[in-house]
């Protein structure tokens, strides 16, 4: 197998990179060279500005890179000989928050720019019609965990490392999480059988977890004592707003994203591929933080 991938720096890019053969050959993406698939099979967009909690971000910058580059690359693959065309869009381009299991059928309505971005994507790549030999596919993953992740998961270990107490007990949630593994598991599927129908899939392991369940998990796989304290959420919502005020870490975003319930349907792409997902959650999580101890 022959690969185009863009974004093999990235987080899912480097783990994927460490997932091919050694018969598999692979051409990457060089930031602004020229884009030749003619003699690649399988082309994998993991190429992406990620949602940028600290809104220090250009706005631009989603739009010309989750979106404007996304198109050029989808174009290109439209006119080589390539037959798989696999993109890693987001569950944020339907919604920043839900109060549902999210579905395929749900109706986007994103608010962030890292939302609307990844939309346009998806819906410029809908638009064409899909030449007859070629198949696409669309993942929208939820948050993904496994080697050098970034962003809350790591905050979330840093804390538990130091020993501090978990200040958010008194929030009560339940949120999807993606094993890199099942992505991985999902696209060499996707790759291989030809029957799979082109479309949208959403991709999160079976069961969701609570943010006090995660908490746990982490605790056990860096062997400390969980400490949870249920402070009021009212304090911890002005606590948010000063963050926003002053630009932090911690803010309304970070604690939302926290908190929040987001429960991802996975039943389409389970269906698609008839086959069960290898990872669950609470088991991916603890494998990958007991062998990786800081993501």
């Amino acid at each position: 197998m022959k690969y185009f991938i863009t974004g093999h720096t990235g987080f899912v890019g480097k783990n994927f990179l460490m997932q091919l053969n050694q018969n598999d050959q692979k051409h990457l993406y060089i930031k602004n060279s020229d884009i030749d698939i003619s003699d690649c099979e399988t082309v994998l967009n993991f190429a992406g500005k990620a949602h940028d909690l600290k809104n220090s971000s250009n706005s631009e910058e989603y739009y010309t890179v989750n979106t404007e580059f996304t198109k050029k690359i989808f174009k290109s693959f439209l006119q080589s000989n390539a037959k798989v065309f696999i993109t890693l869009s987001s569950v944020k381009a339907v919604a920043d928050s839900i109060d549902c299991e999210l579905t395929e059928d749900h109706i986007p309505k994103p608010i962030s720019h890292y939302g609307k971005s990844k939309l346009l994507a998806d819906q410029y790549i809908l638009s064409h019609s899909i030449p007859e030999g070629k198949r696409v596919y669309i993942l929208r993953p939820t948050m993904i965990y496994g080697l050098n992740n970034k962003g809350n998961l790591n905050l979330l270990i840093n804390i538990i490392k130091k020993g501090w107490p978990w200040p958010l007990g008194a929030f009560e949630n339940k949120r999807s999480f993606c094993s890199i593994e099942n992505i991985f598991f999902i696209i060499h599927e996707l790759i291989e059988n030809e029957n799979i129908k082109s479309g949208v899939y959403n991709i999160a392991d079976d069961n969701p977890i609570s943010i006090n369940q995660l908490i746990n998990i982490i605790a056990i796989s860096q062997n400390k004592k969980t400490k949870i304290l249920k402070i009021p959420r009212k304090i911890i919502f002005i606590l948010a707003q000063i963050g926003d005020f002053f630009n932090l870490s911690f803010n309304m975003e970070r604690l939302i994203k926290l908190t929040d319930s987001y429960v991802v349907s996975n039943k389409k792409i389970k269906n698609a591929i008839s086959k069960s997902l290898p990872v669950a959650s609470d088991d991916g999580l603890i494998k990958t933080l007991t062998t990786y101890k800081v993501l």
